[in-house]
C-alpha cells in the first residue's frame, strides 16, 4: 500500500500541496503578465488583478475546503484518542475546532473579496484568517503535548510548537508594518518612502503563509492512523 492510502493521510498531504501551488501558481502567472514585482508583492497582490485572481480564488476554496475537512478529522481523531485515554479536555478540542473553521471562513472571504475591489471585506478576510490560524496552530501544538506520548511524537510535538512560535512572530511585524505603508499600488519603487515597510510585511506575510502549510504537513503521520466513516441510519 502506497502512503497516501493509509488511513487519511491523503486530506493533509492533499492540503499542503494543494495550498502551496495556490500561492506559487497565482504569482507566477502575475508575474509572467507583470502585474506584480519579483521581490516579494503581498500574497494578495498576486490575486488582485484577472486572470490570476480567478485562479487565485477558486485554488483558495478549494484550500478552504480542504483545510474544513483536515481541521475535523484532526478534532475525530483527537476526540476517539481522548475518550480512550482522558488525556485532553474536549473544551480544548472544541476551541481548536472552532478556531480552525473561522480560519477557513476568512479564507474563503479572501478568495471571494479581492483587495482591489472591496479592500475593507478582503483585510478583515485576511485578519481573521491569519488570527485565527495562529491560534489554531497554537491549540493543536498544547494538545499534541497534552496528548503525548498516545498522539504524536516528541519531535512532531516540537516542530509544531516551533511552527506556531514562528507564524506568532511573524505575524506581528506583517500587521504592524502594514500600518506604515502608504501606498496601494501593486508595483512599489525602492525609492518609496514606505517601500521598506512593505518588504518587511510582505515577507513576514509569506512566512506566516507557509508557516499553516507547514503546520499541516506534521498531520500527515497521524492521519495514517485512523479512518472514518459514515453511518447511515433509517427510521420508519
Amino acid at each position: 500500500m502506497f502512503w497516501f492510502m493509509q488511513g487519511l493521510c491523503f486530506l493533509p498531504a492533499f492540503l499542503v500541496i494543494w495550498s502551496s501551488s495556490t500561492f506559487i501558481v497565482s504569482y507566477l502567472i502575475a508575474l509572467f503578465r507583470h502585474d506584480v514585482d519579483i521581490i516579494f508583492p503581498y500574497i494578495s497582490d498576486t490575486g488582485a488583478n484577472p486572470p490570476e485572481s480567478c485562479i487565485f480564488g477558486l485554488m483558495t476554496f478549494i484550500s478552504a475546503c480542504a483545510g474544513i475537512a483536515t481541521i475535523y478529522a484532526r478534532y475525530k481523531f483527537v476526540q476517539k484518542l481522548s475518550e480512550q485515554t482522558r488525556v485532553v479536555k474536549p473544551f480544548l478540542n472544541k476551541s481548536a475546532l472552532v478556531v480552525g473553521m473561522i480560519s477557513c471562513v476568512g479564507m474563503c472571504i479572501v478568495a471571494t473579496f479581492q483587495e482591489t475591489t472591496v479592500e475593507i471585506a478582503h483585510d478583515i478576510g485576511a485578519l481573521l484568517f491569519f488570527v485565527s490560524g495562529i491560534l489554531y496552530t497554537i491549540l493543536q501544538s498544547i494538545i499534541s503535548y497534552r496528548a503525548y506520548p498516545f498522539g504524536s511524537s516528541m519531535g512532531v510535538c516540537r516542530a509544531r510548537l516551533g511552527i506556531a512560535i514562528l507564524a506568532t512572530l511573524a505575524f506581528f511585524p506583517t500587521v504592524i508594518c502594514a500600518f506604515y505603508v502608504k501606498q496601494s499600488k501593486l508595483h512599489r519603487d525602492k525609492d518609496d518612502e514606505d517601500y521598506p515597510y512593505h518588504l518587511a510585511s510582505a515577507v513576514c506575510e509569506w512566512i506566516v503563509a507557509f508557516s499553516f502549510i507547514c503546520f499541516f504537513l506534521t498531520y500527515i503521520d497521524d492521519f495514517k492512523l485512523f479512518t472514518l466513516r459514515v453511518e447511515t441510519e433509517y427510521e420508519e
